[in-house]
């Protein structure tokens, strides 16, 4: 029932014409992963490579990702990820809030509705003021518990994106926030749904799944 109801959602989503982040975007990018996994991790929105092969952080900030889930026992196949914002912004503008909260209620909320995951891990700012609220800062609430209006349990962590533009100790002190933050996530994930398996026997191989869209 639930994968027939994405499946529903995908294709109104691959619909969408509802705002100007459209025009400049190849197509929509929805979700990748398992849709009965018990956790979600909501991004800002698609870069470039995202927007070229059609999937959510599978360009240079997914590939950190998915070091980071490995490290913790979690394969991008058995989680789901996907964004706040489905459309590519021109030149890779950061979403302001109200732009946010429009995508988000059109499309987010939905998706999490049908979804019902255990957990949800905000990645960045933008994740986080929309699942929060827009007085939530990703360095003062990074790795604390909340719930989201929807009532699911969250936490936030940093942007992979923000760690690649990070150096020397402020790197490393970003990077064990993260695996801390994740661990987190992954042991209510097993208290909360303790038969689900969060790993594969090998990291996903995404450019193996996808290829480019045409323009």
């Amino acid at each position: 029932m639930k994968k027939e109801e994405l499946a529903k959602l995908a294709d109104e989503l691959d619909k969408c014409t509802a705002c100007v982040f459209r025009e400049s975007a190849i197509a929509p990018v929805g979700w990748f992963g398992n849709p009965e996994s018990p956790i979600v991790f909501v991004g800002e929105g698609p870069g470039g490579v995202e927007d070229d092969y059609g999937c959510p952080l599978i360009g240079p900030s997914g590939q950190l990702l998915d070091k980071a889930l490995w490290s913790v026992k979690m394969t991008r196949d058995r989680v789901l990820t996907t964004n706040v914002i489905k459309c590519r912004p021109r030149n890779n503008k950061t979403p302001n809030i109200a732009e946010a909260d429009f995508c988000g209620k059109l499309w987010l909320e939905k998706e999490l509705a049908i979804r019902q995951p255990k957990v949800i891990v905000a990645l960045g700012g933008v994740a986080l003021h929309f699942l929060g609220n827009a007085d939530m800062r990703i360095t003062k609430d990074r790795g604390q518990w909340f719930k989201t209006t929807q009532g699911f349990d969250c936490i936030a962590t940093f942007h992979p994106a923000y760690l690649l533009r990070l150096s020397g100790h402020d790197l490393v002190t970003a990077k064990w926030d993260v695996f801390h933050d994740l661990e987190d996530a992954r042991d209510k994930v097993i208290a909360a749904a303790p038969d689900y398996q969060l790993a594969s026997e090998a990291p996903t191989n995404l450019f193996a799944l996808f290829e480019k869209r045409k323009k």
